[in-house]
C-alpha cells in the first residue's frame, strides 16, 4: 500500500514538477540570454568609448601640431618667445572634454595643466611624469594611475633656435570615460532581472493553465477503479494543440478499456449465468446414478452428453459474441450477393423439412464478409425452423433497396409480440410464453445482431402475432466492380420464384 499511495502522489505532483522544471530551463535560457545581449552591449559600448578616445587624442596632436608649426602666439600674433609660452597657449587654447586632461612639461618637469577637474592628479605622479615629460618622439599608450587606466599621448614641443625642449600630453581617464558603458550594462542587468522575475512569474500562471489537461490526465487516471471505468477528461470543443490531442488520445484509450472489460465482464456474467443450469443438472443426475443399474448408466449418460453439447453450443455463442466487439471480427471482401444468397438457402434446407422458398436475389456485387453474412442467416433461418411446424413456409431472400441490402428470413410461425420485440434480441431473451420459444441458449438473435453491427447496419423484424415474422439483415450497401469470374444470370438465378408473400423486405 505504501507503493501504490508513493506512486498516487508521484502522479499528483508530476504537473506541478513539470510546471516547475518548464519554468526554471525557460529562466535559465532567458537569464543566458539576458547576460549574453548585455556582455555584448557593454563591448561595444566599451569599445566606441575606445575609438572616441583615441580620436580625441589624434584630434589634439594634429591641433598641437598646427599651433606649434606657425610659431606665432595667436594672442599677439608675435613668435612665442619660449617652449613655456608654447604649452601654456596651447594648453589654454584647447578646451579639454570630461575625463581629459592636458598637461605641458619644460625640460622633464611639470610646469602647467588644463583646468577640468581629474579623479588624480597625474601633474603628482612621478612615474607618469617620468613616462612623458621628456619624450623626444609622439608617444602614445595606457597608463595605470590610481583612478585606473589612463590613454595618453605625448608630443614633443621645441622652438627653432632654443635649445629648451618641452612636452606637451593628452591624457582621458579611460574608466572614468567608460564609466556610462558600466551603468548602461548594470541598469541592463537590473532591468532585465526585474523583466525576467515577472517573466517567470506570468510564465508560472500560463504554464499552469496549459499543463491542466495533464493534471487532469493525472486526476483521471487515479479516479479510475476496477469497478468504475467511466471517468473521462474533459476537452474543450475547438481545442487542436498537442495537449488535446493527448487527452483525446487517453479517453479513446479509457472508452477501448471499458468496451473491453465490460465485455469480459459481460462474458464472464453470461457464461457464470447460463452454465449454471446444465453444470447443476449433470451433478444432480450424477449424485443419483446407479452404476449397478445399466439402464439408469445409459440414460445418464446420454442426458450428461447432451447438457455437455449445449454447453458446449453455449461457450461457443459467447466467444463468438466476445469477438464480435473486436475490429477483426468482420473481414469484408467483394462477393457477388446473388450467388451468396443462393448458397445460403441451399444451406438451410438441411435445417428442417419445410417449404424453402427463394422469394429474391439481388443481382450486384457488394463489399461484406461472406461467412458471417452466411452464418447470420442461417441463425435466422434456424430459428423460423424452431417455431414452425414440418411443410411451413419459410422464405429467404436479398434486394437493394436504395442505399441499404437487405437480406431477410420469414416465417409463417406464431410471430413476435409487441413487447418481446426488443427482449429477443437480448442475450439469453426469449419470447413470452405461447408466443415465440425455442430450445436455445437464448443467443442466436443475439449473434445475428453482433454481425450486423459490425458490417454497420442493423437487424429489422417485422411480425403480426399469429401471422409469422420477417427478420431483416439490413448493411449499408457496398457495391464493387462484378468481379469477371462470377458472373450472375439474372433470368437463371430468379428462374421459377415464387413472387413474395406478404410484406417483405
Amino acid at each position: 500500500m505504501r507503493t501504490d499511495r508513493s506512486s498516487r502522489g508521484r502522479r499528483r505532483w508530476a504537473p506541478r514538477a513539470a510546471r516547475t522544471r518548464i519554468i526554471g530551463w525557460v529562466l535559465l535560457l532567458v537569464l543566458l540570454s539576458l547576460a549574453t545581449v548585455t556582455l555584448l552591449t557593454w563591448r561595444i559600448l566599451v569599445r566606441e568609448t575606445d575609438e572616441r578616445m583615441a580620436a580625441s587624442l589624434r584630434a589634439e596632436v594634429t591641433e598641437f601640431r598646427a599651433l606649434v608649426d606657425t610659431g606665432l602666439d595667436p594672442r599677439t600674433g608675435q613668435p612665442f618667445a619660449s617652449v613655456a609660452d608654447v604649452l601654456q597657449t596651447v594648453i589654454s587654447y584647447n578646451q579639454a572634454r570630461p575625463n581629459e586632461k592636458f598637461l605641458g612639461y619644460v625640460e622633464g618637469v611639470y610646469r602647467f595643466q588644463s583646468r577640468i577637474e581629474a579623479p588624480v592628479l597625474l601633474s603628482q605622479d612621478a612615474a607618469f611624469t617620468g613616462l612623458v615629460g621628456s619624450v623626444t618622439d609622439v608617444r602614445s599608450g595606457s597608463y595605470a594611475s590610481g583612478a585606473g587606466e589612463v590613454l595618453y599621448v605625448a608630443v614633443p614641443v621645441a622652438l627653432t633656435g632654443s635649445a629648451e625642449t618641452g612636452v606637451v600630453v593628452a591624457a582621458f581617464f579611460a574608466d572614468a570615460e567608460r564609466q556610462p558603458a558600466d551603468e548602461t550594462a548594470r541598469l541592463m542587468l537590473l532591468v532585465g532581472l526585474l523583466t525576467s522575475l515577472a517573466a517567470a512569474g506570468g510564465a508560472w500562471v500560463v504554464a499552469g493553465r496549459i499543463l491542466r489537461p495533464v493534471a487532469d490526465v493525472a486526476a483521471t487516471a487515479q479516479g479510475i477503479t476496477e469497478t468504475d471505468l467511466s471517468g473521462r477528461i474533459d476537452v474543450p470543443d475547438g481545442s487542436g494543440d498537442e495537449l488535446a490531442d493527448l487527452s483525446r488520445s487517453v479517453n479513446a484509450m479509457l472508452d477501448r478499456v471499458e468496451t473491453g472489460v465490460a465485455a469480459q465482464r459481460r462474458f464472464v456474467d453470461d457464461a457464470g449465468h447460463e452454465l449454471r443450469t446444465p453444470i447443476t443438472i449433470v451433478r444432480g443426475h450424477l449424485e443419483v446414478l446407479d452404476p449397478t443399474d445399466p439402464a439408469d448408466v445409459r440414460e445418464t449418460v446420454a442426458l450428461v452428453d447432451d447438457e455437455l453439447d449445449r454447453m458446449n453450443r453455449i461457450v461457443s455463442d459467447l466467444l463468438l459474441l466476445a469477438k464480435a466487439e473486436q475490429p477483426a471480427f468482420v473481414q469484408p471482401r467483394p462477393v457477388d450477393v446473388a450467388a451468396l444468397t443462393t448458397e445460403v438457402v441451399s444451406k438451410v434446407g438441411g435445417l428442417g423439412d419445410r417449404q424453402w422458398v427463394l422469394e429474391h436475389v439481388a443481382d450486384l456485387d457488394a463489399v461484406l464478409d461472406p461467412q458471417r453474412v452466411t452464418q447470420a442467416v442461417v441463425a435466422l433461418a434456424d430459428n423460423a425452423v424452431h417455431v414452425t411446424s414440418p411443410g411451413d413456409r419459410i422464405g429467404l431472400g436479398s434486394r437493394l433497396t436504395g442505399d441499404e441490402l437487405r437480406f431477410w428470413v420469414a416465417d409463417s410461425g406464431p410471430g413476435v409480440a409487441a413487447e418481446d420485440r426488443e427482449r429477443v434480441f437480448e442475450r439469453f431473451g426469449r419470447g413470452q410464453a405461447g408466443a415465440r420459444r425455442t430450445d436455445g441458449a437464448g443467443l442466436g438473435l443475439s449473434i445475428v445482431s453482433a454481425i450486423a453491427v459490425a458490417h454497420g447496419g442493423r437487424v429489422a423484424l417485422d411480425s403480426v402475432p399469429g401471422h409469422g415474422a420477417t427478420f431483416t439483415l439490413v448493411l449499408p450497401a457496398q457495391l464493387a466492380p462484378p468481379s469477371p469470374d462470377t458472373t450472375v444470370d439474372e433470368s437463371t438465378a430468379t428462374a421459377d420464384v415464387p413472387e413474395p408473400v406478404g410484406d417483405h423486405p
